[in-house]
């Protein structure tokens, strides 16, 4: 049985990721803002009141886990907003660095004393920030906190690695969330995708940036 820790993990894909883990037998710390009854029900430890955007509220992360050797770690708290050339709102594209590339970084930083010999460190980004892949434009800050959150994970695979914690940058798919306008596959899917390329992730692939599917994706 290992012990998973899951931030954003009260709806959409964190929900999902929570729920199977739960029923394979692992343990579950569901970290979130606020809990859900959905969260609830599925039997995790819920650690509420975590805004990864926020330093003090992370760092209530560590009280709350001091007793705990994580051994998987995943960093799937984010938000999208939809900023375009002729609405480019600073304060949006700014919230969306503190939320996506910032907030792993704090909750990886808060919990570094708590991961495990051979714990896995995953980062759930997006496609979107890849470069090479840009050929649409548009959600300024989405694309760019994601393209930073990517460069932050293959530094932190650098630097984890010879403590034997393997990273892994992984996109879900378009997935049917609040986020997409309820667009794309399921979540319960894209967590199973997640899930499963976690489990295969070994030291030989850390700092890797893969599709939910299993492909690599350009970075």
């Amino acid at each position: 049985m290992a012990t998973i820790l899951i931030t954003g993990a009260n709806r959409g894909i964190g929900l999902e990721v929570v729920r199977q883990h739960a029923a394979r037998g692992d343990s579950v710390i569901a970290a979130c803002r606020q809990s859900s009854p959905e969260l609830n029900a599925t039997g995790a430890r819920v650690i509420s009141g975590i805004d990864v955007s926020d330093d003090l509220s992370v760092q209530g992360l560590v009280p709350a886990c001091s007793n705990d050797a994580i051994d998987v770690l995943l960093l799937n708290a984010g938000m999208l907003t939809k900023e375009t050339l002729d609405d480019l709102d600073f304060e949006r594209i700014r919230r969306q660095y503190e939320v996506n590339t910032l907030g792993p970084l704090r909750v990886v930083k808060a919990l570094l004393d708590n991961l495990s010999n051979d714990a896995k460190v995953v980062i759930v980004t997006s496609r979107v920030g890849s470069i090479e892949d840009n050929g649409s434009g548009g959600n300024y800050g989405y694309r760019m906190s994601k393209a930073a959150v990517n460069m932050a994970g293959a530094n932190l695979a650098l630097d984890l690695e010879p403590r034997g914690i393997a990273v892994l940058l992984i996109h879900p798919g378009l997935v049917a969330t609040n986020m997409t306008d309820s667009k794309g596959i399921e979540p319960a899917e894209a967590a199973k995708g997640i899930i499963a390329r976690t489990d295969e992730l070994t030291l030989a692939e850390t700092g890797t940036f893969r599709h939910a599917n299993g492909d690599m994706l350009p970075w």
